[in-house]
């Protein structure tokens, strides 16, 4: 019987961050038969690690990508785009626990567009560490931190749902199209749950249960 609730609970909880994965953007589970097909020899940056839909009660995130057919060249940060070098840009983005109504309204008619809703910046020095410093270094700060190896280390995460973006990113700070996103759960210690929402306000949860 436990291991039944549990399985429910796990299923429940899946479903809740894939709806809100639909909110807040990112991507649901892979699947092969609508993949897109890439042409061979492009570039493609593929995150590792969290994968999406972990969820965890660590408190910090080690994110690996995976970098094929683009060269990661830290020397040539802030220089002149070449073509097929460059470096990468980590976005990590907290969904928020309570949701105001009508933006989560314009989210759902809006899913694919300019009416997602968007969380709390982690990309400051006290939670990206070095990349942080270094974000904060070239005014990107609250956007994105810029990373010239396959990794970045987060911490003082606190619970809730995330979502991070990978993109690589030319020489001189350009975004290009190839990029990939990961959403994941930091889970609260000691089975402490949110704090109540405002009145008016949504909870995550509760928004994603609208989506079904």
């Amino acid at each position: 019987m436990r291991t039944w609730t549990a399985t429910l609970a796990a299923v429940a909880l899946a479903a809740v961050a894939v709806a809100l994965a639909l909110v807040f953007g990112g991507k649901q589970s892979p699947d092969p038969a609508k993949a897109e097909e890439k042409t061979p020899g492009e570039p493609t940056v593929e995150i590792i690690s969290p994968r999406n839909g972990a969820r965890q009660e660590n408190h910090a995130v080690v994110a690996k990508v995976a970098v094929a057919n683009f060269q990661l060249a830290p020397q040539q940060l802030g220089s002149e785009p070449q073509l097929g070098e460059g470096h990468l840009r980590f976005s990590l983005k907290r969904v928020p626990d309570c949701v105001d109504p009508k933006k989560l309204q314009d989210a759902i008619n809006s899913p694919v567009g300019k009416g997602r809703l968007v969380g709390r910046s982690f990309d400051y020095a006290k939670y990206a560490g070095p990349n942080g410093v270094l974000a904060e270094r070239i005014g990107s700060a609250g956007s994105y931190s810029p990373a010239t190896r396959p990794e970045i280390f987060y911490q003082g995460l606190p619970p809730g749902f995330y979502r991070l973006i990978v993109n690589l990113a030319q020489n001189s700070g350009m975004t290009t199209q190839f990029h990939d996103v990961t959403n994941f759960q930091i889970l609260p210690r000691h089975n402490k749950g949110p704090k109540p929402c405002p009145e008016g306000k949504v909870p995550s949860a509760k928004a994603a249960a609208r989506l079904e």
